[in-house]
Formats: C-alpha cells, sequence, structure tokens
C-alpha cells in the first residue's frame, strides 16, 4: 500500500519536498499549516562581512542581492544555500545542519574584526544563533524580514487520517496540535530534530521520528526506508 505523506511546510519548499516524497514511491499530500509575511526592515549591508540565512525563506525575503553579492553568505542547509545562489549570491557555505553547525561554520571562516554580521530571518527562531557569536566577539545584526503564520483552520487533508505527518518546523508542530491534531495517535510524525520532535510530543503519536541529522534527505530516509 502506498504511503499517504502530509507536507506541512510552507510553499514553495512543499513543492520540492512533495516532488521527493514521490520519488521514494509515497503520494505527497502538501498541507501548508504556515503562511510567510514579508516584513519591511532594513536591507543596508554597509560594514558587513556577511550575510546570515537561517532558511530559504529569508533568502526569498531580501531584495538587495545586487548590493551584496560581494558578501560572504553563510546558509543554514544546503537548500538555503541553494536559494542563496540561485539569487546571485557568489560566495555562499552551506553548514549543512543546524544552529550549532551554523555557529561552528561561522567561527572557523570569519573573524570579529573584520565586520559585522547580519542575520536575516523570521521573526521565530530556533536557538540563539546571535547570542553565541556575540559570546565569541562577533558584532551581530538581526533583520526579521518575514513573519510565519500560523494557520486557523486545518488544511482540509490534515483532518484525514493519514500514515505520515512531516514536520520540518517547531512551529508547525505546535499549530498542528493546537488546532486539534485529529487522528494523530494513529499516524507517525516525522520530525525534522529534536526540537521539532519536542514540540510534537504535545500529543500522543502512534510514532515519533526524528531525522538523524537536521537535513530533509535523513528526514526522508528515516520516515520512509526506516
Amino acid at each position: 500500500m502506498t504511503l499517504r505523506v502530509a507536507i506541512t511546510r510552507v510553499m514553495p519548499d512543499a513543492e520540492r519536498t512533495a516532488a521527493r516524497v514521490k520519488a521514494l514511491g509515497a503520494e505527497p499530500i502538501i498541507a501548508p499549516l504556515l503562511t510567510i509575511i514579508p516584513c519591511g526592515y532594513d536591507t543596508s549591508v554597509g560594514g558587513a562581512q556577511a550575510l546570515i540565512f537561517t532558511s530559504s525563506n529569508g533568502v526569498r525575503a531580501f531584495p538587495a542581492v545586487r548590493d551584496a553579492r560581494h558578501l560572504i553568505v553563510l546558509a543554514v542547509g544546503d537548500a538555503t544555500a541553494e536559494a542563496a545562489r540561485t539569487a546571485g549570491f557568489r560566495d555562499v557555505r552551506s553548514a549543512d545542519g543546524d544552529v550549532a553547525s551554523l555557529a561552528a561554520l561561522t567561527l572557523r571562516d570569519l573573524h570579529p574584526n573584520a565586520g559585522k554580521l547580519i542575520h536575516i530571518g523570521g521573526e521565530h527562531l530556533a536557538g540563539d544563533l546571535s547570542g553565541q557569536l556575540q559570546t565569541a566577539g562577533f558584532s551581530v545584526e538581526r533583520r526579521v524580514a518575514y513573519s510565519a503564520q500560523p494557520a486557523h483552520v486545518l488544511p482540509a487533508p490534515l483532518t484525514e487520517k493519514l500514515d505520515i505527518v512531516l514536520f520540518h518546523s517547531a512551529r508547525a508542530a505546535e499549530t498542528f496540535i493546537a488546532l486539534g491534531a485529529p487522528h494523530a495517535a494513529e499516524m507517525t510524525a516525522g520530525c525534522l530534530s529534536a526540537a521539532v520532535a519536542d514540540a510534537a510530543a504535545a500529543t500522543a503519536w502512534k510514532r515519533i521520528i526524528v531525522a538523524p541529522a537536521p537535513r530533509e534527505d535523513a528526514l526522508l530516509t528515516a520516515t520512509l526506508r526506516g
């Protein structure tokens, strides 16, 4: 029987995930639980040595690429790095992981005295990247480029009993639970990280699977081939 897999992440990233789920022989069902709302913010980059992006949403919400192509870009993972290269940035480096690996990449590749860092992200962040880098002597400016607004009503597919519900963020898991989490006890929650799994664990599931690394390939392998 073909597994029915709900993808709760935002568009257009959900479409890429759906293609990967389908390639693994499962039926992808796109059911976003969050909507990205761009914010007006300061896009100047004077005095910066690098831009930091913790999601591809941040890259898409940055309109001043022409003035910032010369800067180093540090991306939390490969998908965000790919978005940055597509946008036109020239020197893009992927941490291939989470906030901890992004902090480690920054400490390895950059120097506090070479200029400030500009972190472009959403209103809600996982971890304290700025705090870690400031402790190491970096000057970090955080720019809020967008907010991820939770759904007020469950997308219709999530009211049905499916096989797997994929969560790429704790906010998506929290939103599903806040909206009643129907059939959760009969389904598997596939979680990108331990922090996402902690959020999902606020309700009872048939099973919670945590990706062995905070990457989508690891998540899909664990949930669809584990």
